[in-house]
Parts: structure tokens; C-alpha cells; sequence
């Protein structure tokens, strides 16, 4: 009985949440309903797996809104050959996503708790192509090489000059780029070794990342 409640749980949480916030791909869909989200939610939020809120991970940082993860995949487009770059783990849901989609994951998280937490949820998941790190995204630097996605899941000031020179010819980045309580989600495309195309996907307001610059307002 369950498990049949979860099945339910997930259908609507796509066909409520998901596909009305213009989430169209049949891929992104597909994944989303079937992955089992309550395996990456603390125990005791496990009834609010599939619901229209941010779970709560501890630490003040939460999962992303289920309509939100979706926007994000279907932004990224990501093929089974692309190598992506997660730029906080959290639970390891959307790093579950974009593994299956894609070919291998690398995600660094600031937290080992959260490090460790996304390597158990993945373990459970039986989700084996992710390569889990300890690190500050921001200040230390990224494995060499580049990659064909990258998703930012925590909010910057500004757009992260860092990450678009670590994207391949035609690789894609994902960034919520604002402060509270405007925010807006990119899509960033390199087109050539020196040229990249923005564009503008939607508005939100999500946690900023751990370590993020902060951006004081005066009045005068």
C-alpha cells in the first residue's frame, strides 16, 4: 500500500506540479515520474515527498520545488554522453536525474553531511555513474576538464564567470542569479571558445549557495 501511495504521490506531482509549469519533455517527465523521491527526503519529511513545497534537508538548506527540478532538466537537455557538474548535492535527488540521463556525474557539495547523505540516498537508488566530493564550489577548484552541463541548485548574486569557461562548445549551465525575493534562472550556452548566449528562463527565489558573495543594499 505504500508503495502504490508513492506511485500516486508521483503521478501527481507530476501532472499538478511539473507538466502545468511548462515542463513539456517526454524524457524529463518520464524520469520524474518514475524516480522515487522519497528515498532523498528525511525521514521524517517522507510524507512530504511529492508535495508543492521545499523540503527541508537541515543546515537551512531545502530541495528544490519539484516544478523547479523539472524546469532544470529540460533546460540542461542533457544526452547520455554528456559529462555534467552539480554544484550542490543536497539529498543527491536531482544528481539521481541527472545521472540517469545522462553519463557521469560529478557533485560537490560544501557540506559532508550533505556528501555523505547524497552518497547514501544514491547507493539506495542504485545510482552508480556519480563521482561525490566535499568542496566549496565557489573558492576551490573544480576536477580539469570540461563538461557538457553544469547545474548550479543553490541561488548566485551574479552570473558566475567561473562556470561558463568550464563548459564545452555547445555545453549548457544552469544558474538562478538575484536576491530575495527576485530572482531569475538562466540558461547559459557556450557557442564558440570566447562567446556565450543567456537566456532567460523564469522567475524565482531560491536559497542562496553556501559561500555565496552576499550583495548589501544601501539607501541613501
Amino acid at each position: 500500500m505504500i508503495a502504490l501511495s508513492y506511485e500516486n504521490a508521483r503521478f501527481n506531482m507530476v501532472e499538478q506540479q511539473v507538466r502545468p509549469w511548462e515542463v513539456l519533455d517526454a524524457d524529463v517527465l518520464s524520469l520524474v515520474g518514475s524516480m522515487p523521491r522519497e528515498l532523498f527526503v528525511p525521514e521524517q519529511y517522507k510524507g512530504l515527498a511529492y508535495a508543492d513545497i521545499e523540503v527541508p534537508l537541515g543546515d537551512g538548506e531545502k530541495m528544490m520545488f519539484p516544478r523547479v527540478e523539472g524546469r532544470l532538466l529540460q533546460a540542461l537537455n542533457i544526452k547520455e554522453t554528456d559529462n555534467i557538474l552539480e554544484v550542490g548535492s543536497g539529498s543527491g535527488y536531482l544528481t539521481a536525474c541527472l545521472a540517469k540521463m545522462g553519463n557521469a556525474v560529478t557533485s560537490q557539495d560544501i557540506n559532508p553531511a550533505f556528501t555523505e547523505m547524497a552518497r547514501a540516498n544514491l547507493a539506495a537508488a542504485s545510482i552508480n555513474n556519480v563521482q561525490l566530493r566535499t568542496a566549496d564550489s565557489l573558492s576551490d577548484e573544480i576536477e580539469s576538464g570540461r563538461y557538457e552541463a553544469i547545474a548550479i541548485t543553490g541561488s548566485l548574486p551574479e552570473m558566475p564567470e567561473k562556470f561558463k569557461q568550464r563548459l564545452t562548445i555547445g555545453g549548457r549551465l544552469f544558474v538562478i542569479v538575484g536576491s530575495s525575493p527576485v530572482m531569475t534562472a538562466y540558461l547559459v550556452t557556450r557557442t564558440d571558445e570566447n562567446s556565450w548566449q543567456t537566456e532567460a528562463l523564469f522567475e524565482t527565489d531560491v536559497e542562496p549557495l553556501k559561500n555565496a558573495p552576499v550583495v548589501r543594499k544601501f539607501e541613501f
